[in-house]
């Protein structure tokens, strides 16, 4: 029998450099993706990153943004605190209105044709606290009895209270500390407010206030008031 025959083999040269193909190949494929990802990485920090003379212009926009944002933050606080003086000055307004209608009132029906007569008074006693021992007081008086007819005359006030445990009365010339004080002029029509201080005594604790008026002809007329009521809120019309 032939021996068989086997089939020629490669050269030598060709079966070595087929791997080392293969091999150049990926490396050239790797250093590509490489290259490509250094260079997309570079065009995404140039684009990301400032460039070196916007730093400057950057920064003043944000000061000047910083700045814009205080200024407005100020003009709302200026608003809001012009918003609530207004509101304040428009309630103090309404309660002059509705204080000076309730007036208005009141002397309508007293001076009114309807009114009823009443003859020489004091209609109202007001005191307001000016320090621990001296107070203002208003005192309104009235009268449409005699219709056109001046009233005039003096109007004095005396105060009765405690000292030390006993009542006391102080009158005219010790509440304005003069011997010779005289009583407050009036002189009106229909009304008017009269208006004086008064200094109490050391250490009095006022419970009645004692208003004398003496007309320059006729006979005197006294009223009294509490001092609670003196000095608390005024009735409407008063």
């Amino acid at each position: 029998m032939e021996p068989a025959e086997h089939p020629p083999s490669p050269p030598p040269s060709e079966a070595a450099d087929t791997p080392a193909h293969g091999h150049g190949v990926a490396y050239a494929l790797i250093a590509a993706f490489v290259l490509a990802l250094a260079f997309g990485a570079w065009g995404l920090w140039r684009v990301l990153s400032p460039a070196p003379g916007d730093t400057h212009a950057q920064a003043a926009r944000i000061a000047e943004l910083e700045q814009r944002v205080a200024t407005l933050s100020r003009s709302d606080q200026i608003s809001r605190e012009a918003n609530r003086d207004l509101q304040s000055t428009l309630a103090e307004r309404d309660e002059e209105i509705a204080s000076l209608r309730a007036d208005i009132a009141f002397y309508e029906r007293f001076v009114g044709a309807t009114g009823q007569r009443h003859g020489l008074a004091v209609h109202d006693l007001r005191l307001q606290a000016q320090d621990a021992q001296v107070w203002k007081f208003t005192a309104t008086l009235t009268q449409n009895l005699n219709r056109g007819a001046v009233n005039s005359g003096r109007l004095t006030v005396a105060v009765e209270g405690s000292v030390g445990g006993r009542m006391q009365k102080a009158d005219w010339a010790t509440l304005r500390q003069q011997a010779d004080a005289g009583g407050l002029a009036y002189s009106f029509k229909y009304f008017q407010q009269v208006e004086g201080d008064l200094l109490l005594p050391p250490g009095m604790k006022p419970v009645r206030v004692l208003v004398r008026l003496q007309p320059a002809t006729g006979a005197a007329v006294e009223q009294s008031f509490t001092w609670a009521d003196a000095i608390g809120p005024a009735p409407p019309g008063a």
